[in-house]
């Protein structure tokens, strides 16, 4: 499921991510949906989503440099929330 894209943020990135199973996705999801509002900008958005086992985050930006660093900073969130037990048993 693809957000509506911001005004001008023309760009897009869709991050998947796969788990053993809905619980430990659900978990990775709260740790880090709560971050999509706090770190969007006028550059990116974020959309954290979950279907089952897959967390997906759909970042959209207004250029490139903005949609690099949007991801980057999203596959650090994802990396951070397993690590300390967002998506482990």
């Amino acid at each position: 499921m693809t957000p509506e894209r911001d005004a001008g943020h023309d760009h897009e990135a869709v991050l998947e991510f796969d788990y053993p199973d809905a619980e430990r996705a659900a978990r990775v999801v709260r740790s880090t949906r709560v971050e999509a509002g706090d770190i969007d900008g006028d550059r990116t958005s974020v959309r954290v989503d979950r279907a089952e086992a897959t967390v997906t985050v759909t970042v959209t930006a207004a250029d490139l440099i903005a949609l690099r660093a949007g991801v980057n900073t999203w596959l650090e969130l994802v990396g951070v929330a397993e690590r300390c037990g967002g998506a482990l048993a």
